[in-house]
């Protein structure tokens, strides 16, 4: 893997390269008393034994956004940004098969979301608004900004990529491609729910009660409840690390995690639908070039047609079925890679092209 890149404790600059001072070994963190960090300072992270075996030769960083929640993030390799972004239960774990490979041509960012794995944990506030996806993908620029960077492509899976919808709606500037696994638009994905969807994807409905019950039957065996939901998908418990699977549980049961998937599930349901209609009222879409791929054995396989769903709003629009289920970064690593590095590397199609 080439270098890893050196993140100073610090409020970064923003560019488009790689900074030149991006190398491992910054000081402690450094603030006053008492006093929350800047948004934008950036500082060292100490992290368990299992993500450091998870991700050898990387970094791992803690960056201050707004509101005073901090982002963890784990970070590798040197050239053009690449963003990835997790699912749930999930955290930055998930891409530890294939962000080696994807680090000898950029510099990997894996995020955790505010709400889960190592990252702040707000409340989410009478309408959930502190886990609507527009202020988790804002979480996302400024940690980017952070370290240095201004535009860059995204990866994201599941959750994640609910996150990356709406950072590419409301910062177009700042993606410059976007592949999203797995998902179908969260406004269709809802207005569509078959008796089949519901039974399937159940903790959609269960994960919106009214607080505390579903955080406390979460609270009450968090590695049950990660085993169980990940368990009952197509591939079983099979194509988890150890390593990886230790990280989910661990951040689970963690104080306030319960609370934060819940309220991302919350949000969903409620306010980022309110700005995903007025999206489609304004007639606001994705304009960058777009990489959709979900898994034939998954639940948004059988229950609705993606392509058929991310075309009205994406003018820039590829996808295909991988053979696999949802957790396609661990279920079918060397696949994926195999579609989203040239299309990383693609250049550009014109308008005619787009329109094919």
């Amino acid at each position: 893997m080439p270098p890893t890149p050196e993140i100073h404790d610090r409020a970064a600059p923003a560019s488009d390269a790689s900074p030149a001072d991006h190398r491992a070994g910054d000081p402690a963190i450094k603030t006053a008393t008492g006093t929350a960090p800047a948004v934008g300072h950036v500082a060292a992270e100490a992290v368990t034994d299992a993500l450091t075996a998870l991700y050898p030769g990387f970094v791992h960083r803690s960056i201050a956004t707004a509101d005073g929640v901090r982002i963890r993030a784990t970070i590798g390799g040197r050239g053009p940004a690449l963003l990835l972004l997790h699912g749930h239960p999930q955290t930055r774990a998930i891409w530890h098969q294939v962000a080696p490979v994807l680090a000898e041509h950029f510099t990997v960012v894996a995020a955790d979301l505010r709400g889960y794995g190592d990252s702040s944990k707000p409340e989410g506030g009478v309408d959930h608004a502190a886990y609507s996806k527009r202020a988790m993908a804002a979480d996302m620029v400024a940690v980017m900004r952070a370290l240095g960077f201004e535009r860059f492509d995204v990866l994201a899976h599941d959750r994640g990529a609910r996150v990356a919808h709406r950072l590419a709606l409301d910062a177009p500037h700042a993606v410059r491609r976007l592949v999203l696994l797995d998902i179908a638009p969260t406004l269709d994905m809802y207005e569509q729910t078959s008796d089949a969807f519901a039974r399937a994807y159940w903790h959609w409905f269960f994960l919106i009660q009214p607080a505390p019950l579903p955080e406390r039957l979460l609270e009450a065996d968090p590695a049950a409840y990660v085993r169980d939901v990940m368990g009952r998908r197509s591939a079983g418990l099979a194509p988890f690390a150890p390593q990886a699977l230790a990280e989910y549980e661990r951040c689970l049961a963690l104080p306030g995690t319960a609370r934060g998937i819940c309220e991302d599930y919350r949000a969903a349901a409620g306010i980022d639908l309110i700005h995903d209609r007025a999206d489609r009222e304004a007639g606001r879409h994705l304009t960058m070039p777009l990489l959709v791929l979900w898994g034939e054995q998954g639940v948004v396989h059988r229950c609705f047609d993606p392509l058929a769903l991310w075309r009205p709003i994406a003018s820039d629009l590829r996808g295909e079925a991988l053979p696999c289920g949802h957790y396609i970064p661990e279920e079918a690593p060397a696949l994926l890679l195999e579609r989203v590095l040239p299309f990383f590397s693609d250049t550009p199609r014109s308008p005619d092209e787009a329109a094919r």
